[in-house]
């Protein structure tokens, strides 16, 4: 589904399926996120100290300027419950969305 500000696509993974989202962002980069069944890969406009207080598995990738750029781009945060999954920093988006799904 395509919108002028927003984007939504489905990832799949193997067998498994999450929802990559962007959206336009005035006079700035865009917001994305993919969400995956057990956690979420975000970018760096989303707070990390507000995902761990929540207790969500996230994982954090910056630079990023589309869904396809935060799969390749790698990890340089995630939350402690993402971590007992096995996400760990430097990991690739794809990598750490796939222990999410």
């Amino acid at each position: 589904m395509r919108h002028a500000m927003i984007d939504v696509k489905p990832i799949k993974i193997g067998d498994r399926i999450a929802i990559g989202v962007s959206v336009v962002m005035p006079e700035g980069p865009p917001l994305i996120f993919i969400r995956g069944e057990r956690g979420i890969l975000f970018c760096g406009y989303l707070n990390a100290d507000a995902a761990e207080k929540f207790g969500l598995a996230a994982a954090i990738v910056r630079g990023v300027a589309s869904v396809e750029d935060a799969l390749c781009a790698r990890v340089s945060y995630c939350t402690k419950k993402a971590e007992s999954f096995g996400v760990q920093i430097g990991m690739t988006g794809k990598e750490a969305l796939s222990l999410l799904l």
